[in-house]
């Protein structure tokens, strides 16, 4: 067996070797400051990725209670399509009627056939001060669409446009439609 010299040191199995290994598990002072450098950028590289990560997630969302807002119609019952006329006779229709113009929204009188032409905000309102026995087939209505007078191009656009307001408003009040035909 071989004696050790400065610099030799004997690795587990008992071998020596020319290296700078630690004789007997104990670090050298140049191992110390190498593994604490390397430590402190493994750290370093971690903490930046661990930023990363929390910079590009969402901040969490508050709950909300998707609690609907009261729109002056929750007396009336939901729609009861049993009692809908039958398509071939909407002249029997009972609930409100409305009809899309290119100037507005024509609200149809049914006890004489008069169309009053609103804006699109003035229908909410006009559908709460119906009274409840303007509802008999439940929160639905009828609509249809006017043929334009003038089948431009722009009065298409505004048939179009006020059709989209006036479902989108019916929606947020919680009545079903019905198309005519």
């Amino acid at each position: 067996m071989r004696t050790l010299t400065t610099g030799d040191t004997e690795d587990h199995g008992g071998r020596t070797t020319g290296g700078s290994l630690p004789r007997h598990g104990l670090d050298t002072g140049k191992n110390i400051v190498r593994n604490s450098v390397r430590n402190t950028y493994v750290f370093f590289a971690c903490l930046a990725l661990l930023l990363a990560l929390a910079a590009c997630s969402k901040p969490p969302q508050p709950e909300t209670a998707e609690t609907p807002q009261p729109t002056g119609l929750e007396s009336i019952p939901a729609p009861d399509p049993s009692k809908y006329p039958s398509i071939s006779d909407m002249t029997a229709w009972k609930n409100p009627y409305l009809v899309v113009r290119e100037d507005g929204i024509g609200f149809v009188d049914l006890s004489n056939r008069e169309i009053h032409v609103l804006k699109q905000e003035e229908i909410p309102a006009e559908l709460v001060a119906l009274p409840s026995s303007a509802w008999p087939y439940g929160r639905v209505v009828l609509i249809s669409q006017a043929a334009p007078k003038n089948p431009s191009e722009q009065t298409k656009a505004d048939l179009r446009k006020n059709r989209a307001l006036l479902l989108g408003t019916l929606k947020e009040l919680d009545v079903q439609v019905r198309e005519a035909p």
